[in-house]
């Protein structure tokens, strides 16, 4: 929002700089992003007088001229057709830029020294006219700067505003607060409509078949106009805050619209059929043309101005070509209304036009502020138009606002902002921007705040109110009181930060990625039918595609972070992500959410060197990191079984393992499936695991036992059996544990072998025991005898046999 402080001084008298009241408005609430000067570009343009002119000698339509600028005489070469002897031009010197991005110097054009320019009124951002050379008073003396002349001296403030406060998107809004931060009184313009002719509601009338949508509908008529030039003091206004002046119609309704906060609207009413207005939603229409000449695709619930034939106007948004002001234009209805806020937001979004008037109608507008605004614009199109006032107001307002009334406690205020404010301070600051203040008991203010406040609700907005009137800085600073007595960290947070320093000490790099992900990420994935990953929770208003929905896996982010490193040639990763995954329960009902630990590694198993060549990783490197860091975290006994091919998602069947403790599923390890990777544009194989970081929890022991080092040495036996190919490793180490032999200190896969003189159907395993005992020192007969007992349980339990 962009504020001149030559018009809000109209309305407030501001006896401070600039930068003072910058800094009061931004400890007010309102930070001050920049002060400007609008006419910053004009600094190089000086009046000039033209001497003569003679014509060019190697162009038709060019001329030469001598131009006095008060302390020299100028050569300018200058194509105008209106230029002539004697006429007072801006003249703009070497070394300026003009708004266009054009570079003004000393220069040849076909020939002749040109050491300047004379500009229009549209090249120098002060018009539109681009006709021919801006003619000045001739009373003006050459070398004056042209702002000075022209009175364009002014300040501009550039307020970023809160959505929250709409009240200020106007220069009245903005003086208010100035006056009550001053200790000043607010000036309001004064409005006195002439005495018309006829009678409005005998002209036109407006019927609302919308009112959810549009509360309050106002309007006026104005006959006899005559489209000409804005007057130069509003043309200044508009331009000093960045807008530009088309004709005088349309710039008293942006003027009036920067001045209150009401956007309106004028129609030509000669070109509404039947000439009345009709606010509703689509009947049959599906495409609109608005004002910038695009076709826009018109939806359900979206509002309309029509008249009796045809739409004139999205409601709120922009009006359309065929009611515009043109120069013919003799009579204007000027619209001044209330919209739904969220219907104009949908709106706007879902056409993708955002304009001044939609960016106010989505935040709220006063809808008591409707009738002052229309009264405005119409007595300024009466005076600067020419035109008559028909007599009469069109006020409808289906829905009234309603009177809100909040209770405030003088107690609470003080203990919430940590103040010592008494009531009648506290009733001081809110009268000062016309809320009504009223005592209910010594301890309690009633209030009622004004119609434009649409952001007040309960007594914590006008506390906050009263906070930034008395001043932020004010208030001093305490410190809660807090028991000596500290609390452990949770058993969580801390096993979850251990589980992270474990995964950088593996020599893994964590991600955070955000919870939001895209909508075609289980189809990315390649999530099984029924698999709970496919639960996917919709975001209602996402930021993007890519983020429309909450994550059911981290796999994906995984992946992508993998695709952005290999395109930066980075191709050997070790990353993993702890974080939350969420699991839709319907549109009604929070999701389950679950802390999952997921990691990936790609590329070489470790970095090569001269001593040995790359070794690209694989399943049994990963699955050495998920039992190193079982093993780091206290548990033991953790098994790794085959997943049904049916039941793998995004990992290639017969190459995941599913983890298992106990009876609780901990989760999966396995390669990621080639169509997979293809989705996510990537060649190289990868790895991952997925653990179920509440249920890891839940499994950790309570302490963690310490066994000291075995006093005996430990003999070690092998045993190599003939199994089918469907014999899991796994099952013959548990099938070994499960005999619960005290002397059995570890068992291990040795060697696995497959081929000739082994049958095509089976595989050779070799396993090694390790035999301990604490007591005493084992002889070979007694391991022995330990050993063929377990060599004849696995030869029944997997109808082994042993190598001839």
């Amino acid at each position: 929002m962009k504020i001149s402080l030559n018009w809000l001084r109209q309305y407030v008298d501001i006896d401070i700089r600039p930068a003072d009241l910058a800094d009061k408005l931004t400890m007010a609430g309102f930070e001050v992003e920049a002060i400007i000067n609008p006419y910053g570009h004009l600094s190089g343009v000086v009046v000039g007088r033209i001497n003569s002119i003679k014509a060019h000698p190697n162009a038709d339509k060019l001329a030469s001229c001598t131009v006095d600028t008060g302390d020299r005489i100028l050569s300018i070469v200058c194509g105008a057709p209106n230029i002539e002897t004697g006429m007072t031009v801006p003249c703009v010197l070497p070394g300026t830029l003009l708004p266009s991005g054009t570079y003004v110097e000393n220069s040849r054009i076909r020939g002749e020294l040109s050491e300047g320019m004379l500009c229009s009124a549209a090249e120098l951002d002060l018009g539109p006219n681009s006709s021919g050379v801006m003619v000045l008073d001739s009373a003006l003396e050459p070398g004056l700067p042209l702002s000075e002349a022209l009175g364009l001296n002014d300040t501009v403030l550039e307020i970023g505003l809160t959505p929250n406060r709409p009240d200020c998107l106007s220069i009245i809004g903005v003086a208010r607060e100035t006056a009550a931060l001053l200790g000043k009184t607010l000036k309001r313009p004064d409005v006195f409509l002439p005495v018309g002719h006829g009678r409005i509601t005998e002209m036109t009338s407006v019927t609302i078949e919308a009112p959810e949508l549009c509360p309050r509908y106002a309007a006026r008529l104005v006959t006899g106009i005559t489209i000409a030039e804005s007057p130069d003091w509003l043309k200044k206004r508009l331009v000093a805050i960045g807008l530009k002046p088309i004709n005088n119609i349309v710039d008293i309704t942006n003027f009036v619209m920067m001045e209150t906060g009401q956007p309106l609207h004028a129609f030509d009413f000669d070109r509404l059929a039947g000439n009345r207005i009709i606010v509703r939603t689509p009947v049959e229409e599906k495409t609109f043309t608005t004002l910038d000449g695009k076709s826009r695709h018109l939806e359900a619930d979206m509002l309309l101005i029509c008249d009796a034939e045809k739409p004139v106007a999205v409601a709120g948004v922009m009006g359309g070509e065929n009611s515009e002001i043109a120069g013919t234009t003799s009579r204007v209805l000027i619209e001044s209304a209330c919209f739904n806020p969220v219907s104009i937001r949908k709106t706007a979004k879902r056409m993708g036009l955002a304009t001044d008037a939609s960016h106010r109608f989505e935040r709220g507008v006063d809808p008591d502020g409707t009738i002052r605004a229309v009264d405005r614009a119409a007595l300024l199109m009466a005076e600067f138009g020419g035109g008559t006032l028909v007599d009469g107001l069109i006020d409808e307002n289906p829905i009234p606002s309603p009177l809100k009334k909040i209770h405030l406690s003088i107690t609470l205020l003080n203990r919430h902002l940590g103040t010592r404010l008494n009531r009648e301070a506290i009733a001081g600051y809110l009268r000062s921007i016309e809320f009504s203040v009223t005592e209910d008991d010594p301890d309690t203010l009633s209030v009622i705040p004004p119609s434009f406040r649409v952001d007040v609700q309960r007594p914590e907005d006008l506390m906050e109110e009263v906070a930034r009137l008395w001043g932020y800085n004010n208030i001093g600073t305490t410190f809660p009181r807090l028991s000596a007595r500290t609390e452990p960290p949770k058993r969580g947070i801390e096993i979850k930060s251990n589980i992270r320093d474990l995964m950088a000490a593996f020599g893994f790099n964590e991600t955070v990625n955000y919870s939001f992900t895209g909508i075609n990420v289980a189809e990315r994935l390649e999530i099984a039918k029924g698999d709970i990953r496919g639960n996917e929770l919709p975001i209602l208003n996402p930021l993007s595609e890519t983020q429309a929905v909450m994550r059911t896996s981290l796999m994906a982010s995984l992946l992508d972070a993998m695709q952005k490193n290999i395109f930066r040639q980075e191709r050997d990763l070790k990353l993993f992500e702890l974080g939350k995954v969420f699991f839709s329960n319907g549109p009604d009902r929070l999701p389950d959410e679950t802390e999952i630990l997921a990691g990936l590694w790609t590329g070489t198993r470790r970095a090569s060197g001269w001593l040995e060549k790359p070794v690209p990783c694989d399943f049994y490197d990963l699955k050495g990191v998920v039992e190193a860091l079982f093993t780091a975290l206290g548990i033991s006994g953790a098994t790794f079984s085959r997943v049904p091919d049916a039941a793998c998602s995004f990992t290639r069947p017969g190459h995941t393992a599913q983890i298992q403790y106990g009876q609780s599923d901990l989760g999966l390890v396995g390669e990621i499936k080639p169509s997979v990777l293809k989705r996510f544009d990537l060649k190289q194989s990868a790895f991952c695991f997925e653990i179920n970081v509440n249920a890891l929890i839940e499994n950790l022991p309570d302490d963690i036992s310490f066994a000291p080092i075995p006093r005996f040495p430990m003999v070690s036996r092998d045993l190599t059996l003939i199994v089918a190919n469907r014999v899991e490793a796994g099952d013959i180490l548990q099938a070994v544990k499960e005999l619960g032999i005290d002397l059995v200190e570890r068992v291990s896969i040795y060697d696995l072998y497959r081929g000739k003189p082994i049958p095509e159907e089976k595989k050779s395993i070799t396993i090694r025991t390790i035999y301990r005992s604490h007591e005493e020192t084992l002889e070979d007969e007694r391991v022995n005898a330990v050993h063929q007992t377990i060599t004849d349980h696995l030869l029944n339990r997997f109808a082994a046999s042993l190598p001839a």
